[in-house]
């Protein structure tokens, strides 16, 4: 089955220089906060959920506030029964997506709960279970499709700022850009989704999402924005150095 794929380059140098250079957008922006849930058992053995390729993040901000339980990498059997395709209900949404990221390509899945603004401030406040807002939908999912991971009891780390600009001009591109802060840590990305045709074969989806790749990253770079070559994507880096401070 062809799956969307969301195309990324990440920038991790001198943000405000890269955010000139790229004519930083002047309209409406997206400020959010951003934390990630972990064991906290876990963290002081060494491990992180998402080296169990589960993530549990919640965002709060300018838009309403939501809860992902996100599969990432995943493969396609892994996915089973009402798991194995897209679809949305009731302020809940499910999807699945290729992440390519350089020559990175995964599949991740993803249950999007979404709650009034503030409404999950609570989940993430010091001492709080913030396992305790999945709900059944997403604590289904997990017992589905990722069985050997058990979630009782997590604590969120963060928060990360994020600023987030959609649908920004680059050539005849459009790219939502979004910066994350941290700690000492300061990312960028730009972003591009590229979706199936109708009877568009695999191959030829693949083809159409290569060229649209070269194009995003021949655009940065013409510009003279240099692009992150650190293996990590920005997850990973950001929950380790949130996890340090517990260990």
């Amino acid at each position: 089955m062809n799956f969307p794929a969301e195309i990324k380059v990440n920038i991790d140098g001198n943000i405000a220089d890269a955010l000139s250079t790229l004519d930083q957008p002047q309209g409406p922006v997206q400020k959010r906060l951003i934390w990630f849930a972990e064991d906290l058992q876990e963290i002081s053995d060494g491990r992180l959920l998402l080296d169990s390729g589960v993530i549990v993040r919640f965002r709060s901000g300018d838009t309403p506030d939501d809860l992902t339980v996100k599969l990432r990498p995943c493969t396609e059997a892994q996915l089973v029964g009402q798991f194995s395709s897209r679809f949305d209900r009731e302020s809940f949404e499910y999807k699945i997506e290729q992440d390519w990221s350089g020559s990175r390509r995964v599949l991740a899945a993803s249950a999007t709960r979404t709650r009034p603004q503030g409404a999950l401030l609570y989940a993430v406040a010091p001492g709080a279970n913030a396992a305790a807002s999945l709900d059944d939908r997403q604590q289904h999912f997990l017992q589905k499709c990722a069985p050997t991971v058990h979630i009782t009891e997590l604590a969120a780390l963060g928060p990360i700022s994020s600023t987030k600009f959609n649908n920004v001009p680059l050539d005849d591109l459009e790219v939502d850009l979004e910066r994350w802060s941290v700690a000492d840590l300061d990312f960028l990305e730009l972003s591009i989704r590229v979706k199936p045709k109708d009877d568009e074969k695999a191959d030829q989806f693949e083809a159409r999402a290569k060229h649209k790749q070269k194009k995003l990253e021949s655009a940065v770079r013409d510009l003279g924005v240099v692009i992150s070559e650190n293996p990590e994507n920005k997850t990973r880096r950001v929950l380790t150095t949130l996890a340090a401070s517990y260990r």
